[in-house]
């Protein structure tokens, strides 16, 4: 796949993504994202952003019953329709797919944006979306894996200090 030149100069500029062969693999989450970028009949580049978090039962310790986890699963994908909502542009997602695979759950959001270089910063702002909806749909009650327990952790500390603790 060849990348359209001014997506992959923008991508390549950006402090936040680090080439990963024909991807741009974000490296300011704990959940693994990338994004592609393609040529459209338009003037705008099509983006395909795809961000894996783990599924509740492969993040805990011990079991998850199937209604716990298909409860989570159902609330997590419908809010991550709601992420458009958290980019300072005004985004159209072309398709949102939330499904699960080898114990991930898989967000894969495509857009088209005409602005090369405001692209980083929209995939960017939808991965940290994603994170976030992840991180306010913990269930309580159970023992989390990494990178899950990690983020806990900085969350209830504050992160360096800041914010508001859980």
């Amino acid at each position: 796949m060849n990348l359209p030149e001014s997506a992959e100069r923008a991508f390549d500029s950006h402090d936040a993504f680090e080439r990963a062969g024909d991807e741009f693999a974000l490296t300011t989450t704990a959940f693994d994202g990338t994004v592609t970028a393609s040529e459209t009949d338009d003037w705008a580049h099509r983006y395909v952003l795809t961000v894996r978090a783990p599924m509740l039962s492969a993040a805990v310790e011990g079991d998850v019953g199937p209604a716990v986890e298909d409860g989570w699963f159902d609330t997590f994908s419908l809010r991550l329709e709601d992420a458009p909502g958290a980019v300072r542009d005004d985004v159209e997602l072309a398709e949102l797919d939330v499904h699960e695979l080898d114990g991930d759950a898989v967000a894969v959001f495509e857009f088209e944006w005409g602005n090369a270089d405001r692209a980083p910063a929209i995939a960017k702002a939808l991965a940290e979306y994603v994170e976030g909806t992840y991180m306010e749909g913990i269930v309580p009650g159970y023992d989390y894996t990494e990178p899950v327990a990690s983020m806990l952790s900085q969350a209830s500390q504050g992160e360096a200090g800041s914010g508001t603790p859980l």
